[in-house]
């Protein structure tokens, strides 16, 4: 049960640091800075794979439709509803 929205986007902030290697401290990842594309942190393809994996693994969000993935991925917020929504709390 996720209890603490603030908390969960950082624990999901931390993930994206350690799996997909970033060179910026999770605590300074805004929640809304895009992932992907212009204005973004500068993910690829390759990261995107990691993410949707990472997110299986440690919150067992499945994402099989690239369509559904482009909306989960936006940016952290959106990786924390889709989690929250899964767990059906938040």
């Amino acid at each position: 049960m996720i209890d603490n929205l603030g908390a969960l986007k950082l624990q999901i902030k931390r993930m994206m640091v350690e799996n997909l290697m970033l060179q910026i401290p999770a605590d300074q990842i805004p929640d809304d800075q895009p992932l992907f594309g212009p204005g973004s942190i500068g993910l690829d393809s390759v990261d995107a794979l990691q993410l949707v994996v990472a997110l299986d693994k440690g919150f067992g969000l499945k994402i099989t439709d690239p369509d559904h993935a482009r909306e989960v991925l936006r940016d952290v917020n959106t990786m924390a509803d889709a989690v929250c929504l899964l767990a059906r709390s938040c």
